[in-house]
Parts: structure tokens; sequence; C-alpha cells
């Protein structure tokens, strides 16, 4: 004969023991859900200080920095990535307002040339020798004209727009130049290391690029005592272009500066032969856009030698 368990027994047992464990597993679940709160809150309160710093700034106040916690994890490199892109916008907007006061400054100068000179004309009509102050006025206005060209270009490049892969021979665009200015400047005879001529040829715009050597021409030209020599030549995957002069030369300590813009070392002279002061700022914006480098040595002429450097087109 089989006993069989009363279910009802079994149920009221059952019954029994949910009711007792029913508290307990809330408590629980409260307590672990209390706990993440507390953890997750802890954790995520150094984000809230950097949202809220980081929401405070503007423009006016790019110095600030969002605050880095000292916990070297996720939350602490992503401070510092965003204090570094306020670095970098805190460089470029000073640059900006900085170029933005030095173009007023250089614009205002033959503006208020000009106005002087009108001035003056129209004061005294009858003993004015008008040849002579319309072409001081025509002057101006062609410096005017060039500061105005020069700050569209730098706008543009500014943009960093990649140039078109166009295949462009900078020996050919030597030999135009050269050819320009006969008497001026001459060229070397184009090779490659290890003495074989080959053609020099890069990938880019060629309108830039014929500005940037002529850019390079021009200032050496400024300063050159006699003549003004180009030299081209490829180095593996490179293509280097030299203007070298037997000028004064550029000093070591400012040969990153002459690269900055509205930058005069001489600037008495430079006004006086017609520099903007921005020739090889531009021609180190066209370089960098093309992905090569513009850089300052000593010439074995003795004066300053502009050396290009551009990727070999393939």
């Amino acid at each position: 004969m089989t006993v069989s368990p009363s279910t009802t027994s079994l149920d009221s047992a059952t019954g029994l023991l949910l009711r007792q464990a029913a508290p307990a597993a809330a408590g629980l679940v409260l307590f672990v859900a209390g706990l993440t709160w507390l953890l997750v809150g802890r954790a995520l309160r150094p984000v809230a200080a950097m949202r809220r710093e980081f929401t405070e700034i503007t423009e006016r106040d790019l110095h600030r920095r969002v605050p880095v916690p000292r916990a070297r994890d996720e939350i602490h490199r992503l401070a510092r990535t965003m204090n570094a892109t306020l670095d970098r916008l805190h460089r470029a907007m000073t640059r900006q307002r900085q170029f933005v006061a030095d173009a007023s400054h250089e614009l205002r100068s033959p503006i208020a040339a000009v106005r002087a000179q009108l001035e003056l004309v129209l004061a005294r009509p009858s003993r004015t020798d008008w040849p002579v102050a319309v072409h001081k006025a025509l002057r101006d206005t062609d410096r005017l004209q060039a500061v105005a060209s020069d700050l569209l270009l730098l706008a543009r490049l500014d943009v960093r727009e990649a140039p078109p892969k166009t295949a462009v021979d900078l020996g050919a665009l030597a030999a135009e130049e050269v050819r320009r200015h006969p008497g001026a400047l001459t060229m070397d005879q184009l090779a490659e290391a290890g003495g074989r001529e080959r053609a020099a040829v890069v990938t880019g715009s060629r309108v830039q690029l014929s500005r940037l050597l002529t850019n390079l021409t021009d200032n050496a030209r400024r300063h050159t005592r006699t003549t003004v020599s180009i030299t081209v030549a490829v180095h593996g995957g490179l293509v280097e272009l030299a203007v070298d002069d037997d000028g004064p030369g550029i000093p070591e300590g400012d040969r990153e500066r002459v690269f900055e813009r509205f930058t005069r070392l001489d600037d008495a002279r430079a006004r006086q032969d017609g520099g903007t002061g921005l020739g090889l700022a531009i021609a180190n914006d066209i370089a960098h856009a093309h992905g090569g480098t513009l850089t300052v040595l000593t010439s074995p002429r003795g004066g300053a030698r502009l050396l290009l450097r551009l990727p070999r087109a393939a």
C-alpha cells in the first residue's frame, strides 16, 4: 500500500516559503538598485562637472578647461581629449583675431595715404602736379589690391580644400619663372640624385604651385645682391625645389617666424619694395596643402635657401 503526501500540505509549505522570502528578495533588489545608483552617480560625477564647465565655455573665454579627474580611466582620457580640442580652438581663434587685426592695419595704411593725398589735392588744386598725384594714388591702390588678393587666397587656403590631382612639372614651372625674369633668375639643370636627368612631376594645382614659386623668387629678389638661382632635383619619392640668394640670409631664430602672416624682418624695405608680408605665409600654406614642406636653410651662396619638398607623382 503506497502513501502519497497531501497536496494541501505541500501548497501550504510553498506559500509559507514565498511569504517569508518575498520581503528578503525585495530588500535585496532595492539594495542592489541603491548601490548601483550610488556607484553610477559617483562614476558619472566627473562627467557632470565636465558638462557644466563645457557648456559655459564660449568664444570669449576659450582659455577655460574642463576638470580632469585623477583616476586614469576613460573619463580621464575624455577630459584630456576635450581640453586638447579646446587648446586647438583657442590657438585658432587667437590666430584669427591677430590676423584680422594685422589685416586691418595693413589695409588702413594705404587707405590713409590715398585719403591724405586726395585731401591735399583738393585743398590746393591749382598747385598740384596731377600726374605725380595720380601716380602716388595708383601706387597705394596697387598695394591695396595686392593685400586684398593675398587675403582672399589665404582665406581659401584656410578652408583646407584638397588641391586637384593634376600632374605638374616643377622643372617646367621653374623654367617659365626664369623666362619671366631674364637676368635676375638662373636655373640649374634638373637632375635626380645620382646624376641622371629626370622629370620632377608632382600632383596638385598648377596655379597654386606657380604662385608658390613666384612668392619664393619675389622674396629672394628683394634680398639678393646679384641673382637668384633655382634648383630642381628628384630624390627618391620626393621632388625638391630650392631657391637660393646671396643676400644677408635669415637668422636661425627667425626661420619659423618668417612663415607667420604679416611678418617682415626688414619692415621698411619690405613696404618700400611692395611686400605685403604674406608671401612666405601663402607659400608655406600651399606647400602643406600639397602634402609637402617648406623650410629655410643657409644657402651655399651665403644667403638664404628656401627649400620646397613635395611628394613625387606616382
